[in-house]
């Protein structure tokens, strides 16, 4: 059940829902909960949600598959309104820009909320700002910045910069490698 809740406030905060450190070793169930009803603010998880918030939680193994829940729906939803904030913590306008595929102009736009962000934007900026949060785990923010210049053997010596060029989807082959390969970090401590 730890490992279910360490991921999905992990999720949260990757996506920008809550400030909390992902990586808190002891999680309590009121920590969790105080997440799960940020996640549920944002209108994700409502059911699942009400049940881990409920005074009384359920038994540990029904708790841990409502976690799951959360963290995969939380995996499904881009939330522009958050993301922007906590993807431009880690990356300049300009890089940013350069990876999700847009022009620095409009970054700054849809960041100050000034233009609606445009749904395959907003999916570019989800799947980075999960692979951002995977990297967290392993990474300070200088190292996330430069995890994505440098090539990797897992990706055919390629950077992952290179494989999320252009007007890319996190479904194609090459932004996916990149996920597995950060989220292959958040269980072990090797790059």
């Amino acid at each position: 059940m730890a490992q279910a809740a360490a991921d999905m406030v992990r999720t949260a905060h990757a996506v920008g829902l809550v400030d909390e450190a992902p990586d808190f070793a002891d999680v309590t169930y009121p920590a969790v909960k105080r997440v799960v009803l940020r996640v549920r603010e944002a209108g994700i998880g409502e059911w699942a949600a009400a049940e881990v918030a409920r005074a009384t939680p359920p038994d540990a193994g029904r708790l841990a598959d409502r976690l799951r829940e959360i963290a995969s729906l939380l995996e499904q939803s881009p939330l522009p309104a958050t993301e922007w904030h906590r993807v431009l913590a880690i990356f300049d306008r300009d890089r940013l820009a350069s990876l999700v595929g847009i022009s620095p102009a409009s970054v700054q736009r849809y960041a100050r909320h000034e233009r609606r962000t445009p749904d395959q934007v907003a999916a570019r900026l989800h799947g980075l700002a999960l692979i951002v949060g995977d990297l967290a785990g392993a990474y300070n923010e200088i190292g996330i910045r430069r995890w994505f210049e440098r090539a990797r053997t897992a990706l055919d010596g390629r950077s992952p910069a290179e494989l999320l060029r252009g007007a890319w989807e996190p479904e194609d082959a090459g932004p996916r490698a990149v996920r597995e390969l950060a989220r292959s970090l958040v269980a072990s401590p090797a790059t």
